[in-house]
């Protein structure tokens, strides 16, 4: 108990270094740059308080269970005898479908939760009056972050170079972008960074290095990340996609009552 109470006072201490400059450069723009008086101030420090005992928590907690999760379930669905007891050749890259699986829920889950882009999908919503739905918008991200994941993990698996997947990603993101509608590119965009957050992030990590770890062949250091990158990069697509569907359905001529 007393030694989680002294990592509780080291983890508040190391947030309140890091939201401190936030909060002064607020503060002096508001009273010298902008010369205002701040607005609230006690619900301000009320909110700031709560931000960092939030985030000490939750720092806490991504070290306490969910990064050696990432780690320990990697590990374990790709050991040699749960391989051989799902599939008889243990070499082929088929072999290690449950890693896939698991890689692409986790990158789902992760992203449902992952708190920057529920902020991004609530933003979007009140300044598309409600056109883009909140609830929408994240699943069509996290279902790119899921498919991000599995084929990065395909990758480190079968070895093969991260800089074909990124190059081949971002060709389909130009080409994308050309024929996109303008209102949507930004927001796309968008949607790509917010995925590698807290929640998402040490669970990745986690995740590539544990599988690279125990892959015959595969180097930690080389083969354990990339996998944040194709977590940034395929939300693009599928936003983008999503978006062109949506396009194509609304442009197709409906059939009056006169036509029937």
């Amino acid at each position: 108990m007393s030694q989680i109470i002294s990592e509780f006072y080291d983890g508040l201490f190391l947030t309140i270094i890091d939201v401190a400059p936030i909060v002064i450069l607020v503060v002096l723009f508001q009273l010298l740059v902008i010369k205002q008086p701040l607005a609230n101030p006690r619900r301000i420090i009320v909110g700031v308080t709560l931000v960092i005992f939030g985030l000490t928590l939750f720092l806490m907690g991504l070290e306490k269970a969910l990064f050696p999760i990432g780690n320990i379930m990697a590990r374990q669905l790709s050991e040699a005898d749960f391989i051989s007891s799902s599939y008889s050749d243990t070499s082929s890259w088929i072999a290690y479908y449950w890693v896939y699986i698991f890689a692409a829920l986790i990158g789902f889950s992760t992203t449902i939760a992952e708190p920057s882009l529920i902020a991004v999908a609530i933003k979007a919503n009140q300044v598309s009056g409600g056109t883009i739905s909140m609830w929408g918008l994240r699943i069509v991200v996290a279902i790119g972050v899921a498919l991000a994941l599995a084929l990065g993990t395909f990758r480190i698996v079968t070895g093969t170079p991260l800089y074909i997947y990124i190059l081949a990603g971002y060709i389909i993101v130009i080409i994308q972008t050309i024929f996109s509608s303008k209102k949507l590119i930004a927001l796309a965009y968008d949607s790509g960074g917010v995925t590698t957050s807290t929640v998402t992030v040490p669970l990745v990590a986690a995740l590539g290095i544990g599988l690279s770890s125990v892959v015959p062949g595969s180097n930690p250091a080389v083969d354990g990340f990339g996998l944040i990158a194709f977590a940034s990069l395929f939300p693009i697509i599928t936003v983008l996609g999503y978006a062109q569907i949506m396009e194509l359905i609304n442009k197709k001529p409906k059939i009056s009552s006169n036509e029937i």
